[in-house]
């Protein structure tokens, strides 16, 4: 864990708030760098799954820290797509 806080140290000294747990959605753009097809994934994983808003951006928060915890500066496709995996169990009960 310390090792993924040590690499986000430039991204977090970019940002008042210190974890994702602050993270606000006015920095989405610094804090959460996709590109459109990965935008498109998770929009399209949105309307399938039926989720709300904050699903979506806590699925954003777990890409984030998937990408934190595999030493990426930014959250990539395979990333986002762990993310919707967890967040498409969670909601089918498993």
């Amino acid at each position: 864990m310390l090792v993924a806080i040590d690499l986000l140290a430039p991204l977090m000294s970019k940002l008042a708030d210190k974890t994702n747990m602050y993270y606000n959605i006015k920095k989405r753009e610094v804090y959460f760098s996709l590109k459109d097809s990965d935008y498109q994934l998770l929009e399209k994983a949105t309307t399938r799954l039926g989720l709300s808003a904050r699903a979506y951006h806590r699925i954003l928060k777990v890409a984030r820290t998937i990408a934190d915890l595999a030493g990426s500066r930014d959250i990539l496709t395979e990333h986002l797509s762990e993310a919707i995996g967890y967040r498409r169990m969670d909601k089918k009960g498993l």
